[in-house]
């Protein structure tokens, strides 16, 4: 598997339980109904969630997390 496919599944795995969670706790706890429950879920998750992008370094491809809660940019192996 690629380091872009990889990165590509990496930010899914990411987002989906911010959002699953994001959305149960918006649906139980705020008034919002219909369609604002998964816009304000992605929204926010969007924020929250890490991002992971592949990157091609001195002819290699490396892939790099930058998350809200981590300073700086992190490379995983």
């Amino acid at each position: 598997m690629s380091k872009t496919a990889k990165a590509l599944l990496y930010n899914f795995l990411g987002f989906l339980p911010f959002f699953l969670l994001l959305s149960y706790l918006i649906q139980e706890f705020t008034g919002l109904t219909g369609f604002w429950i998964p816009f304000t879920a992605a929204v926010a998750t969007t924020i929250l969630a890490p991002k992971f992008q592949a990157i091609k370094v001195q002819g290699e491809h490396k892939i790099f997390m930058k998350w809200l809660f981590i300073k700086g940019v992190k490379e995983v192996k």
